[in-house]
């Protein structure tokens, strides 16, 4: 894709699943990735497989929950030249109905879907303004867009990162930086095996696949595509965007 080449970019949670896909197309684009994730050993081997390809790429341990971390970090990787595009990717949840959960499940929900993205944002934006601009995609949900049972308050965090994305997409449309929300829809990940364990894991994946139009669960492979786009000189005029990537299982427009 045009304009990729060189590029440094941030992707947290890309020590597996969708992110470290995400950060291997980065790599192939010729982009410079900074692999952000609480797992030191995932970040590590998605470094590993850059480097095998013949990419760039530096891998750092941060718990995005943490303000003054993020802040560090992202000033590190700063040293080696500006920002031009972040990907809010990393995310956790545990499924259970609203009734059966506690306050302090909720906020680490919470703390890891939304308060994480605010803090990356408020971190890299900044330096994406004094230099003219930037791309940030953030990897929301379909469970914020239309709900999702089991996932109340993770549902409420993907609608909130939806409705930040616009806002501030409007805010900083004049400064030249850019952002996008890419909804997944179920998707064949560790995370998904996580949160949909336990009895009747099975009979859910099952009843997904008959739901969604073409009949599977994403593949983590499915997303890096609209992502690197996103962050291309192609989508040069498209920001403040919600785009779904789930097999037809939601269909909006």
């Amino acid at each position: 894709m045009r304009g990729l080449a060189e590029k440094h970019v941030i992707v947290t949670g890309s020590g597996s699943g969708i992110g470290r896909q995400i950060a291997l197309r980065f790599a192939e684009e010729g982009a410079r990735v900074a692999l952000f994730d609480i797992n030191g050993e995932g970040a590590s081997e998605t470094l590993r497989l850059i480097d095998e390809k013949g990419g760039q790429g530096a891998a750092y341990v941060v718990d995005i929950t943490d303000q003054e971390a993020v802040e560090k970090t992202v000033r590190d990787v700063e040293e080696f030249g500006p920002i031009d595009v972040l990907v809010n990717n990393a995310g956790w949840d545990k499924m259970a109905n609203f009734l059966d959960t506690d306050a302090a499940l909720w906020k680490k929900i919470i703390d890891i879907n939304l308060y994480g993205p605010l803090y990356m944002h408020h971190a890299v934006l900044p330096g994406m303004i004094k230099n003219g601009g930037g791309r940030v995609i953030n990897i929301s949900s379909d469970a914020g867009r239309v709900g999702s049972s089991g996932e109340a308050v993770y549902s409420a965090c993907k609608g909130g990162i939806i409705s930040f994305t616009k806002t501030v997409a409007r805010e900083l449309a004049r400064k030249g930086v850019q952002l996008n929300a890419v909804c997944p829809g179920p998707t064949d990940t560790p995370l998904f095996a996580e949160v949909s364990s336990g009895a009747g894991a099975e009979k859910i994946a099952e009843g997904l696949k008959r739901a969604i139009p073409m009949k599977r669960l994403a593949h983590p492979s499915d997303f890096p595509g609209i992502v690197c786009f996103l962050a291309s000189d192609d989508a040069g005029f498209i920001t403040g965007q919600t785009i779904s990537v789930s097999g037809g299982l939601t269909m909006h427009g």
